[in-house]
């Protein structure tokens, strides 16, 4: 790294969802599949009877159907992922389509995938997280039917956390003629932008598989997010026979409308392909302008505005939906991040979805795009580091092509907490070619990966080899980074790793590893060695104001690595059912549902500057009366005061009365720090219990700006369904997101409430998944049924693709039942 270490990056960007238009849109491939779970001989053959197999829409993950199992490894969700399935599809392919360029695409496939069309195999792919295309046009049946065959085959042993299986994410059939904009085939950048315009050169990538060269007319449109036109070139380009030729075109946008966090501006170019009068291919796609850069002497700028990454780390599951990807329940996970105050995603550790890139593009949040987990070092024994030397150029390519026309994405990151970062060279000579590969894609966006091994990468060269360095749990350790490499850009790649069960506090106050109830306390300060509660990372980069800023581990719980249950991470030591039934994630500040933790109120007051206050624990301590319960509050205010029926408890102003937290976390090179940390982002009271109510008032300038209050709940006597949207979309894939309360009579949330809720969703709708935030229970997400757990459940309720009024009821033994109606339109 050079000594004046400074990446400016001027760009407009493209997002991920390309769409044709006219003959040449992409068709989605989603309906009409059959299923098989195991292996069957001869599947991929076209005269195979398959009509016992089991009718099924894409996207699907067939392992989140379980059932839970000991037998299963609960590391991996204690869900059986692993085997063979098989799926096919028969289609028609009608005789105008013979001399078409005609490819299947798949969003992601989990895993070892392998393609045929009519008994011939014509593609496979290994990795799951990654994008691939399938060429048809050869065996293809034209004016006939034809059947498209995929086997799947994860194995046990392949993954440290829940991968799902199956064709989960979406697929596409593309019908393209003989020249036509290849896929990913756009890319465009920006030399200049200022108030009065925007520079805009535009790469477009032109396939042909023509048997001759042919000259064709290359014309670029450009619209504003109002639809305007504002900018227009043309080129003439010759194509060269089965080959692809690349054109760079150049325009101007006057007064550009910027991509920003608050104002997520998208412009559309339209790219059409031209030969004589006829229209040979359409093209279109979204962008927005904006500009990043970094320095090691002021951090990061979003179009000139020092911004810091409040960042969360996202594995892709979506609950108990499982890893099929569903749009609007990534958007729920996004919005529910953006309520804590998040405005940049990590994704874990893996290519995300196209979706998830699109929504963070229309939403204003920025993206770490994350390719490995794994090298050629294994982590479990069939991992990714079995495919690394054969196919980690090929992924990583497609991985950047895909995704580096988002104006989200902000990073691309060439691993995580990588094994060789202990070598004294493999490691470094990895890296380099790694970073290689992603500076041929694309020279816009600067290189990162998250080390948690401290010194040897900084020792050893694998530092150097990439642009930001990110530090897995090393708060401790930012000063004395920079001190020694002052031109060093750093931030908090994986940060505190707490640990909490939702609406679970456990007394006395104190440090543990385990608790035999399998759930950990939400006062938020318990972890693995290597965790930390969230104020030591506030703390360092407080201190540190250049620093980059964190992504939290995590920012939702995920299915599988149920730590501290379990096992030991990054370590191949068999299966984690040591503590079964702990099958899932206690890391997230939300859980498994989505339902907020105490922790996301934390952050949310560190992050936000709409006023906020929260407090905690609940006020039901049956049998506790007069011992001292520890309240405590978190606020972005300056000060609150506490009333307990109704009386003062004092005043506590944030920042200067600090909280007393034990914490007990280890920094890698044997160092230990223990103790007592006196935290200033937390207010505290000890208060006698007595049955009846807390209230915080929070203040700012002495003035009230919010206020929260909590009341002794009585005995369970109601239901409450609480949906986050009524009115839906009729697509069969929309989804209503309905919050289960136990509350008693006067409508107070019952905090230790279980009791079992049976649901009932009319002919429009159908029940896509229940949960309720518990990681330590076997009870399965598809059902009519959920136990609540700490007083709330969830239904998750989806659209078929009829319209009209569809009813919710919930009812549960000695409860009043409840009903809503949802509109799908």
């Amino acid at each position: 790294m050079k000594a004046t270490k400074l990446f400016l990056f001027v760009l407009v960007f493209l997002s991920i969802s390309c769409s044709k238009q006219a003959a040449t849109d992409p068709v989605s491939f989603n309906e009409g599949w059959k299923f098989h779970k195991g292996d069957i001989d001869g599947a991929q053959n076209a005269d195979l009877d398959d009509a016992s197999w089991r009718d099924i829409t894409l996207p699907h993950d067939w392992a989140i159907e379980g059932p839970f199992d000991s037998s299963y490894n609960a590391r991996s969700g204690g869900l059986p992922f692993h085997g063979t399935g098989w799926y096919r599809k028969q289609f028609d392919m009608p005789a105008t389509a013979s001399g078409k360029h005609i490819t299947l695409h798949f969003d992601g496939a989990m895993n070892n995938a392998k393609v045929w069309l009519n008994g011939n195999m014509i593609g496979d792919r290994p990795y799951g997280y990654i994008g691939f295309s399938v060429d048809l046009s050869p065996h293809l049946n034209y004016g006939g039917s034809n059947v498209i065959a995929v086997q799947l085959a994860p194995e046990d042993f392949s993954s440290r956390w829940y991968p799902g299986a199956g064709i989960y994410r979406n697929t596409w059939l593309e019908i393209n003629n003989e020249i036509h904009v290849a896929k990913w085939g756009t890319f465009i950048t920006t030399p200049s932008i200022s108030k009065e315009a925007a520079s805009i050169n535009i790469l477009t990538e032109i396939e042909s598989v023509a048997t001759e060269d042919k000259e064709v007319h290359l014309q670029t449109i450009i619209y504003d997010p109002k639809n305007r036109e504002v900018a227009k070139t043309h080129s003439v380009v010759q194509t060269k026979q089965n080959n692809v030729v690349e054109a760079v075109q150049t325009t101007t946008v006057k007064s550009p409308m910027l991509w920003d966090l608050d104002t997520p501006n998208l412009y559309t170019a339209k790219t059409t392909l031209i030969r004589g009068d006829k229209v040979l291919d359409s093209y279109q796609t979204t962008f927005g302008i904006r500009t990043i850069a970094y320095g090691a002497d002021f951090g990061f700028k979003l179009n000139g505005k020092k911004t810091r990454f409040k960042g969360v780390c996202l594995h892709h599951d979506l609950g108990p939906l499982g890893t099929a990807v569903n749009t609007r329940a990534t958007e729920r996970q996004l919005e529910i991040m953006q309520d804590m105050g998040v405005n940049a995603i990590r994704t874990s550790h893996n290519p995300p979805s196209p979706e998830q890139v699109q929504l963070c593009d229309q939403m204003g949040l920025m993206i770490q795009v994350e390719a490995f987990d794994v090298w050629q070092m294994a982590k479990v024994e069939n991992d990714y580091s079995k495919h690394f030397d054969d196919w980690h150029e090929e992924d990583l390519r497609d991985m950047i092509r895909i995704f580096r026309n988002s104006p989200s994405v902000v990073m691309w990151s060439i691993g995580n907490e990588i094994l060789e970062q202990s070598h004294n060279t493999k490691g470094t000579e990895i890296a380099k070619k790694l970073v290689a590969i992603c500076k041929d894609e694309d020279t816009s966006r600067p290189t990162t990966a998250g080390f948690n091994q401290y010194r040897k990468p900084m020792e050893n060269g694998m530092a150097d080899a990439i642009d930001l360095v990110g530090w897995n749990y090393k708060p401790r350790k930012y000063e004395e980074v920079l001190e020694k490499h002052p031109d060093w850009i750093v931030y908090g790649s994986e940060t505190s790793s707490t640990v909490s069960s939702r609406g679970t506090y456990h007394l006395p106050i104190e440090k543990y590893v385990k608790h035999e109830s399998l759930e950990i306390t939400s006062y938020d300060f318990i972890g693995p060695p290597w965790a930390y509660p969230p104020d030591i990372e506030f703390e360092a980069l407080e201190k540190t104001p250049n620093n980059l800023g964190e992504f939290i581990w995590t920012g939702f719980d995920y299915l599988g690595e149920p730590t501290p249950y379990g096992g030991k991470d990054n370590s191949t030591n068999g299966y984690w059912n040591g503590d079964w039934p702990a099958r899932s994630s206690y890391f997230g500040a939300v859980d498994l549902c989505g339902l907020p933790k105490d922790r996301f109120y934390l952050y949310q007051s560190q992050w936000t500057s709409t006023p906020m206050v929260h407090v905690l624990p609940h006020w039901n301590w049956e049998g506790k009366e007069g011992e001292i319960i520890p309240v405590v509050s978190y606020t972005n205010a300056e000060e609150v005061e506490l009333f307990v029926n109704g009386k003062s408890f004092g005043k506590k102003r944030k920042g200067i009365d600090k909280t007393p937290i034990p914490i007990n976390f280890i920094d890698w090179e044997g160092g230990r720090y223990k103790g007592t940390h006196m935290s200033p982002y937390r207010l505290m009271w000890e208060v006698p219990y007595q049955p009846g109510s807390l209230k915080v008032v929070a203040y700012t300038n002495g003035v009230v700006v919010a206020e929260k209050r909590i009341n002794t709940a009585g005995k369970p006597a109601k239901i409450e369904l609480i949906p986050d949207r009524d009115i839906l979309d009729a697509d069969g894939q929309d989804i209503s997101f309905i919050t289960v309360r136990i509350t008693d009579k006067d409508g107070n949330i019952c905090p230790m409430a279980n009791h079992l809720v049976e649901f009932s969703v009319s002919d429009l709708g159908t029940i896509a998944a229940v949960g309720n935030g518990d990681p330590a229970t076997t009870a399965p997400f598809q059902s009519n049924q959920r136990n609540a757990f700490n007083g709330l459940c969830m239904l998750m309720v989806k659209t078929t693709k009829k319209t009209g009024k569809l009813s919710v009821q919930a009812t549960s033994d000695g409860l009043k039942e409840a009903s809503i109606s949802l509109t799908a339109e």
